[in-house]
C-alpha cells in the first residue's frame, strides 16, 4: 500500500482532482457501464468546475502520495456539499490506488465535516461498482434510478444514505 496523507484540498488541486475523476471512471467504472457512458462520464472535466464548487461552499479532501509529483501525486478525493437540507459526499480514487484505503480515508475526512455541521445523514448517488464501497462504510440503499447525463444517456445509479444520528431523517 502506498504511503499517503489526507488534507483539505485547495483551488491549486483542482486540475489533479479533475484528473482523478476521469481516471477513476475510466479505470473502475468501465467494468459496470457500456463504453458510451464511460466516454461521457469520464471525459476530461475543466478544473474550473472544481474551483466553482469550492467557491460555492464545497469542501474537498485529497489523498497525496508524497513520492509522486504533479497531478499524479493526488491518489483520490472526496467532496462534501450541502444541497438544500441534504449533506452529500462523493469519492473518487485512481484505479492504481483502488482498494488501498484511499477512498475510506478521504471519505472519513468528509464525514467528519458533515458531523461537525450537524448532518443527520449523508446522501450519495452511487455508481453501480461503488455500491459495495458505500455499503462497507455503513450506507443503505434507498432506491435505484437512472442518472441522466448531459447527452441524455441514462446511467443506472443507486441512491444511498448513512444515518449519523439516531432517528435521522430518511429520504
Amino acid at each position: 500500500m502506498p504511503a499517503f496523507t489526507v488534507r483539505q484540498a485547495t483551488a491549486e488541486d483542482a486540475e489533479a482532482i479533475a484528473d482523478v475523476h476521469g481516471d477513476a471512471v475510466r479505470g473502475l467504472g468501465a467494468a459496470h457501464y457500456p463504453p458510451e457512458i464511460i466516454a461521457e462520464w469520464g471525459a476530461p472535466r475543466p478544473p474550473s468546475r472544481v474551483r466553482d464548487s469550492m467557491e460555492q461552499g464545497g469542501i474537498f479532501f485529497v489523498a497525496i502520495d508524497p513520492e509522486k509529483q504533479g497531478i499524479e501525486s493526488v491518489l483520490g478525493f472526496s467532496s462534501y456539499a450541502v444541497d438544500g437540507d441534504m449533506h452529500r459526499i462523493a469519492v473518487y480514487v485512481r484505479g492504481s490506488a483502488a482498494r488501498q484505503g484511499v477512498g475510506r480515508a478521504v471519505y472519513t475526512a468528509a464525514e467528519s465535516v458533515a458531523r461537525a455541521a450537524g448532518a443527520p445523514a449523508i446522501y450519495v448517488e452511487a455508481a453501480l461498482g461503488a455500491v459495495p464501497f458505500w455499503t462497507a462504510l455503513g450506507f443503505e440503499t434507498l432506491d435505484r434510478f437512472d442518472h441522466t447525463l448531459t447527452s441524455g444517456l441514462l446511467m443506472p445509479s443507486v441512491r444511498m444514505q448513512k444515518l449519523l444520528v439516531p432517528g435521522g431523517w430518511s429520504v
